[in-house]
């Protein structure tokens, strides 16, 4: 009776091994899973800058005022017949404006 009670326990643990620790566990079903949910959230992010980049470019294609902005702003450039002035703080330091261009 003994015998057969060690056999059966043994069984039970050769049988248990693969579904917890092998190929096809649930310890990896659960890696495997997390890091899923990390790459499921960089594609998200990934969409929403193409988005954003994909807006920018039909702005920058369809319309001048963008062109004419980004201009002004990162180049600081002025039309004809136009006075640029810059207005600076009091105690505060005048920093130049760089391009970010990638």
């Amino acid at each position: 009776m003994r015998l057969i009670l060690i056999s059966l326990t043994a069984l039970l643990v050769l049988i248990q091994y693969p579904l917890w620790l092998g190929k096809g566990g649930w310890l990896r079903v659960w890696s495997l899973s997390r890091e899923l949910d990390v790459s499921l959230a960089k594609e998200r992010e990934q969409k929403a800058r193409n988005a954003k980049l994909a807006s920018e470019v039909e702005d920058l294609k369809d319309g001048t005022g963008a062109v004419e902005e980004r201009a002004r702003y990162e180049l600081g450039l002025v039309k004809e017949n136009e006075i640029f002035v810059q207005i600076l703080q009091p105690n505060s330091k005048a920093t130049p404006r760089t391009s970010t261009a990638q």
